[in-house]
């Protein structure tokens, strides 16, 4: 089947982030617009920076009508660990753009973690995503849906273990000094509630990505290459620099 992805690609990350920033941006306007409020999913890693900065910048949001949540935290990590996803949105979205109308984080230190889920299950069923900005990491996964990745469950967050290519990953873009500091469990939004979002934004710049932008975009749809199922969706949009589209056949 034929991807209905919209394939934007730019000469580096910076143009990729500026224009996927530009396109949440128009959505999350559109839905105050419609609605009153935007409900919003923001990713973390290496790849979202260009995006987040953008996205902070960009005028006509009234930022009080827009409810954020995030994809996935490490298990038993604090929101103070340099590496931890909330400390990275409240550094790079959250306290640059406050007030927002709430912010749902998912605390990896709680207690219990199946409870969270929980939680967060029922925030996320009670506020529809109009936008989700993701990205796909160096094994193709989406949050840390890692492969073979579950695209049946209904829940809309689960606790997941983390494979070695991911923990890899999270060393090599520098949040951990050593392999063994990287948790090996997560939680994290799974592919289906993912799939929920009106409409998806891909930011996906840098070589190490090449190959698993490919696999997502002109392989089969499968477990294995958990980002595929971006295939499937009816309105996504993923932007590439000129690195990460290398391996992608011919043609726009």
């Amino acid at each position: 089947m034929g991807s209905p992805m919209n394939k934007y690609i730019y000469r580096n990350k910076k143009e990729a982030g500026t224009a996927a920033a530009n396109s949440a941006a128009q959505a999350i306007r559109s839905a105050i617009r419609s609605k009153g409020q935007a409900n919003i999913i923001l990713a973390t890693g290496a790849s979202q920076f260009e995006m987040l900065e953008q996205l902070v910048a960009s005028h006509g949001i009234d930022w009080l009508k827009v409810v954020m949540f995030h994809l996935d935290e490490y298990i038993g990590l604090g929101a103070d660990h340099p590496a931890s996803f909330r400390k990275y949105l409240k550094e790079r979205f959250v306290d640059p753009v406050t007030p927002l109308k709430a912010v749902y984080f998912v605390r990896g230190d709680a207690e219990d973690s199946v409870e969270e889920c929980r939680r967060l299950g029922a925030l996320i069923a009670a506020n529809p995503i109009d936008v989700a900005c993701i990205g796909i990491g160096e094994n193709g996964h989406l949050a840390f849906n890692d492969p073979p990745a579950d695209f049946e469950t209904e829940e809309a967050y689960l606790t997941v273990q983390l494979d070695e290519q991911c923990r890899k990953q999270q060393l090599g873009e520098g949040w951990f000094p050593r392999f063994e500091d990287v948790p090996s469990q997560a939680i994290s939004m799974s592919i289906r509630q993912i799939l929920k979002s009106r409409q998806l934004v891909v930011t996906v710049p840098d070589m190490r990505k090449a190959r698993a932008v490919k696999n997502a975009l002109e392989g089969p749809v499968t477990p294995q290459c958990p980002a595929s199922i971006l295939q499937q969706h009816p309105n996504c949009s993923i932007f590439l620099d000129e690195l990460s589209a290398s391996l992608l056949s011919g043609g726009q």
